[in-house]
């Protein structure tokens, strides 16, 4: 059985657990660790976890509101990490203690009872990934922080039965806001973060029979609406349309199943 819940999603912080259970078999991959570890700890409570229950993390790219307190976790708790090269180079000196494990674009990762499928994305990061999580019978697609689909991208999230999608900003809103004109520009860029309407047309490029599920993440606090990301999704994948939900950026999600 494979699901997730979001800790939180948004600009001011990350985080997303997957779990994989095979009867007394359980693995917990914490995607993204983008808050401190105070907050991450009551999160992690409010989810019914702890941190020690942790198996790995995966970080996608170095952006503060992902990276976090990903290197306090990992060495307090001594559970591995996976990130690109480029995102730990853009980090810093910084020692993983032994921790630190390479993630490549589509090269599998085997992590417990998951398997784990990072993919490269277009997004203002050194060497950005996101990923799909496989159990061996239903699949979960990440996609958050990218500026524009690629072809790449869409081909990894075939065949996914849910989505934790990132649906950013109306670009209305964003042009009406109070941002300065160079952010407006890199927010709405092929290198920031997606619309509502680029990403419900990712949905329906992905969609088939099996796709269940979209929770939409990352909105902008400022440039979104929940009920706009709702209709846009709604509009783009017809009546049929898969169960829409929000990732709250205080919240996150209840449990999903995928």
């Amino acid at each position: 059985m494979l699901r997730f819940r979001s800790l939180g999603s948004g600009s001011s912080g990350n985080a997303t657990v997957v779990e994989a259970r095979s009867g007394a078999q359980v693995t917990r991959l914490l995607i993204d660790c983008g808050f401190g570890l105070k907050q991450l700890d009551a999160r992690l409570g409010r989810a019914g976890l702890r941190a020690s229950q942790l198996d790995a993390v995966f970080i996608t790219h170095e952006h503060g509101d992902h990276i976090g307190c990903a290197r306090q976790l990992a060495l307090r708790e001594r559970i591995p990490v996976w990130m690109s090269q480029g995102t730990h180079a853009a980090l810093g000196p910084c020692d993983f203690e032994g921790l630190f494990n390479t993630a490549r674009d589509a090269q599998a990762v085997d992590i417990g009872e998951l398997r784990i499928m990072p993919f490269t994305v277009p997004h203002d990061a050194r060497e950005p990934l996101q990923l799909t999580c496989w159990d061996g019978a239903s699949r979960l697609g990440i996609l958050t922080d990218l500026g524009h689909s690629t072809a790449h991208v869409l081909t990894h999230l075939e065949h996914c039965q849910a989505l934790l999608l990132e649906c950013n900003h109306d670009p209305d809103l964003l042009a009406a806001s109070g941002y300065p004109a160079f952010l407006k520009k890199r927010v709405a860029g092929p290198h920031g973060h997606l619309a509502n309407a680029d990403a419900a047309a990712i949905a329906l490029a992905v969609r088939h029979a099996g796709l269940h599920r979209v929770v939409a993440a990352h909105l902008s606090e400022r440039n979104n609406r929940p009920e706009l990301v709702r209709s846009a999704l709604a509009a783009a994948l017809g009546r049929a349309a898969p169960e829409i939900d929000v990732a709250h950026a205080a919240e996150g999600t209840p449990w999903v199943d995928v």
